[in-house]
């Protein structure tokens, strides 16, 4: 069962990443094109959507990063690992993945503001801070998983002295 449980998460995380690698691949390009027109036409907005889409390029990295560290992971829990110093560190540079994802787009931010002001779409500014605090969950998520195994691992390495 417990091997079922880890190659269905393994599943989903590699399903997890194909929108991304999508998107990365079709999608922005497409919009990096259209700014490419626009900029051609003398428009200054598409220097605001080439800031947003480096932030997305460069944003897609620590995802992809975190992302085999939660592959690593489970096989940390395939292989009776799972109390390890292996998943304490896995999961530190998930957190920091995360925190590093939140950032970026903390820096978008004002980009999406202003188009979102341009285009008269205000939900657009919402969209934005979800951007930045899914990730900050993650990364809590993250750190509160990580002390609590540190602290699990402390506990066994005591009793196995005792022991």
């Amino acid at each position: 069962m417990k091997r079922s449980s880890t190659l269905f998460l393994k599943v989903a995380v590699i399903f997890i990443g194909i929108p991304v690698l999508a998107l990365c691949l079709f999608l922005l390009p497409q919009i990096a094109n259209e700014a490419n027109e626009a900029a051609e036409r003398g428009s200054d907005l598409a220097y605001v959507v080439y800031g947003l889409l480096m932030v997305m390029y460069v944003s897609a990295i620590p995802f992809y990063f975190a992302l085999y560290q939660s592959f690593n992971l489970l096989s940390y829990i395939d292989k009776s690992q799972a109390f390890s110093e292996l998943s304490v560190r896995a999961l530190k540079k998930i957190k920091k993945c995360a925190i590093t994802i939140s950032g970026l787009y903390v820096v978008a931010l004002p980009f999406v503001f202003i188009l979102a002001e341009v285009d008269d779409a205000p939900g657009l500014g919402l969209i934005g801070m979800v951007m930045i605090f899914a990730p900050m969950v993650i990364a809590v998520f993250a750190a509160v998983l990580q002390r609590l195994l540190q602290e699990a691992i402390d506990i066994k390495s005591e009793n196995d002295l005792i022991v």
